[in-house]
């Protein structure tokens, strides 16, 4: 891997990966609606990723992809908006980049692809911890977007032998600048967190699953969860269960402050391990 192509890379997973590409002596062209004029990137190209041809100026030169350029929510837009454009940005990411011999891709999907962020109703998860498999009652058009991207990637597979790595990212941040208010938020008031399960991931470690999703070369498309592997709220994660989610039924032990996400598809696939744990967010967990 010598040159990836980042869209969405002025937003803030899309900086982190940035960051460590550098780190790392890996080219980037970042890819963006609008040049904010700081981006640590060889070459930033401005304009949609939804467009074919500025799509194909920035794979010139690339032979990965992280596609990060997305309305990160239902109310990002109106609902045409939201599922039109980030169905048809990954669509035209992944089919520009299989028509350009691209053979390695990772998507940005969402913990909202299993519909429970933001139903209108909310519905307890059929069990836990959930995992890829869990039943959907997505209903709204940012979720059907991800549910969407992923069938995509899918058929891109197909297509062109493109391998692809759908991460279902949870609520993503940085310590100083998103995870400590939120932490505040969920540990005042746990009910706030149900829908996400208490669930995040530093910054950091999302960039880290970026770049290791991208070693995956097998001419498949995979999804895969990721998180923390405990959650942000400084209460067992048995008492959270048995409080607020008391019929879903538990298919394994969750002890301590243990995640209820089934983060084992991306440990078999890219060996993921989360790095920066929200308890000191300074540097790599210990061991």
């Amino acid at each position: 891997m010598r040159h990836v192509l980042v869209t969405g890379a002025a937003g803030r997973i899309g900086r982190a990966v940035l960051s460590l590409l550098a780190s790392r002596d890996i080219a980037a062209t970042a890819l963006v609606l609008d040049d904010p004029g700081d981006l640590v990137a060889a070459r930033v190209v401005a304009g949609s990723a939804g467009d074919p041809v500025v799509v194909a100026d920035a794979l010139a030169g690339v032979d990965a992809v992280v596609h990060l350029a997305a309305r990160p929510a239902p109310t990002s837009g109106t609902p045409f908006e939201v599922f039109a454009e980030n169905t048809r940005a990954t669509f035209t990411v992944l089919e520009c980049a299989g028509a350009a011999g691209v053979r390695r891709a990772v998507i940005a999907s969402s913990y909202g692809a299993n519909g429970l962020p933001w139903a209108r109703t909310f519905s307890p998860p059929a069990y836990l911890p959930v995992d890829e498999a869990l039943p959907s009652p997505v209903e709204d058009p940012y979720g059907l977007s991800k549910q969407a991207d992923e069938l995509t990637a899918a058929m891109m597979a197909r297509r062109h032998g493109l391998t692809v790595v759908a991460v279902r990212y949870p609520f993503v941040g940085g310590v100083e600048e998103r995870l400590a208010a939120h932490a505040r938020t969920l540990t005042e008031d746990p009910a706030r967190g149900v829908r996400e399960l208490w669930s995040y991931l530093d910054v950091r470690d999302a960039a880290l699953v970026a770049l290791s999703a991208l070693g995956v070369d097998d001419g498949r498309a995979h999804v895969v969860q990721v998180a923390a592997p405990s959650t942000l709220v400084p209460v067992p994660t048995a008492e959270l269960l048995r409080r607020y989610l008391p019929d879903v039924p538990v298919r394994r032990p969750l002890p301590g402050r243990a995640v209820p996400v089934d983060t084992s598809a991306a440990q078999r696939l890219f060996g993921f391990a989360a790095q920066y744990p929200f308890e000191d967010g300074s540097g790599p967990a210990a061991g």
